[in-house]
């Protein structure tokens, strides 16, 4: 092992024996490396790996915002990680449609059981933009994505949010790039609103089992029309 990462692995067991929580400071560099026996160069390269991880956050100064402390950025450290593994496991396009699949499927149902008014408003506003038809072909792919995305974070599950998310953003780039290719856009992109407001309308009426069937459907449909390529250049 080398000596970043001992520290790392040191991070990490903190994290997960509950030593060390969000908001927790790691000793100084200094300090570290003498418990640790490494170098401090061996420190400052661990702490630049674990920011990159959205693990832990530096800063300059006094009071108690300065040092390294463990952070809670785990949303943007998820999709960065899946969205590289994606382009390099060129997974097959099957198995990304059958993970969504059971992620959504869950998603909807718990949404349809938490529904609040103010929720029900906002999945509203991104529908009746989505049915601007001044609205560009990128701006629509990115209210197809927070649909989804505020549709998770509805079901007041953060892990199924934070892997909604990961998933979306990892496949966001092949998306819009399978949707140029589309001889019928104006078609493809009817077809995905009406999908869109019915799960709504179903997730509205707290129909669990319908707002499930239907992004099931959505989703396979979706994928079955589109020339979707992994593995080339996926990103946010």
């Amino acid at each position: 092992m080398k000596a970043y990462e001992s520290v790392i692995h040191h991070v990490e067991s903190g994290i997960l024996d509950g030593s060390l929580k969000v908001g927790s400071h790691l000793p100084p560099e200094r300090d570290l490396a003498m418990q640790l026996g490494v170098s401090r160069s061996a420190v400052r390269e661990a702490i630049r790996a674990l920011e990159a991880q959205g693990v832990v956050a530096s800063a300059v100064g006094a009071g108690k915002d300065a040092g390294t402390r463990i952070t809670d950025r785990r949303t943007r450290a998820l999709s960065r990680l899946l969205r590289l593994h994606v382009a390099l496991a060129k997974y097959p396009v099957d198995e990304v449609v059958e993970a969504r699949v059971a992620l959504e499927r869950s998603s909807v149902v718990l949404a349809a059981r938490h529904l609040h008014a103010d929720q029900q408003a906002r999945l509203r506003e991104i529908l009746d933009r989505m049915a601007d038809p001044a609205v560009s072909q990128d701006e629509f792919n990115e209210l197809d994505t927070a649909f989804h995305v505020v549709m998770a974070e509805v079901g007041r599950n953060d892990l199924m949010t934070d892997m909604t998310v990961a998933v979306r953003e990892s496949l966001r780039r092949p998306i819009l790039d399978a949707e140029r290719s589309l001889a019928d856009w104006a078609a493809f992109r009817a077809e995905l609103q009406q999908h869109h407001e019915a799960i709504y309308e179903a997730v509205v009426a707290k129909d669990e089992g319908r707002a499930a069937d239907l992004v099931d459907a959505h989703i396979r449909a979706a994928y079955a029309i589109l020339p979707i390529t992994l593995g080339a250049d996926p990103q946010t």
